[in-house]
């Protein structure tokens, strides 16, 4: 028998297509409703923070929501880097407190400002490290807790979370509205 030898070296092939960050927002909102988003990236802080417990959801269920966070954040980042290309449309009528979530009036005008101030304050590695720790730390009984301050990721990733949404929703209405004038004007 001829023996056959595997090679090590052999990387997989990288996709070279680009993902539009608003397909990616836009796929994580599909997946995940943004209050049981919150709810459950609340809890992971909690029982991450907490010493004596860990959360009670299933270990699939939190692992797949922190590699769905990871994709969230890398479509927060390249929305970052097209701020000045992209024009959302603003709502003129009155602002409720419950749809502007954790935002302020000046961020829920312009939530891509949400993802700047991120971004800027902490870089994609260290929103990595947070939530893998985060995770880590949710899943069992440790003695030590994080050893960094944690709170500041976390308030960040609820802003972010509540501007994708805003972003999301006023692209939908953008778009419907212009479907609506074309259909007028046939």
């Amino acid at each position: 028998m001829k023996k056959e030898t595997i090679n090590v070296k052999h990387r997989p092939k990288y996709s070279h297509k680009k993902h539009s960050s608003l397909k990616m927002l836009d796929t994580f909102f599909r997946f995940n409703d943004l209050t049981t988003a919150k709810d459950m990236l609340n809890t992971i802080m909690q029982c991450a923070v907490q010493k004596r417990g860990f959360i009670d959801e299933d270990f699939s269920t939190i692992v797949h929501f922190h590699q769905s966070m990871r994709s969230f954040i890398r479509a927060g980042y390249f929305l970052r880097m097209k701020n000045k290309k992209w024009m959302l449309s603003t709502s003129t009528e009155t602002i409720s407190p419950l749809m502007q979530g954790s935002l302020s009036d000046e961020e829920f005008h312009n939530p891509l400002l949400v993802f700047h101030t991120a971004f800027t304050a902490f870089t994609v590695k260290e929103f990595d490290y947070f939530l893998g720790g985060m995770v880590y730390f949710s899943l069992g009984v440790y003695r030590c807790g994080p050893e960094k301050n944690m709170v500041s990721p976390y308030i960040y990733l609820t802003k972010m979370l509540d501007a994708g949404f805003v972003i999301l929703e006023r692209r939908k209405a953008f778009l419907e509205v212009k479907e609506g004038e074309e259909d007028e004007t046939s």
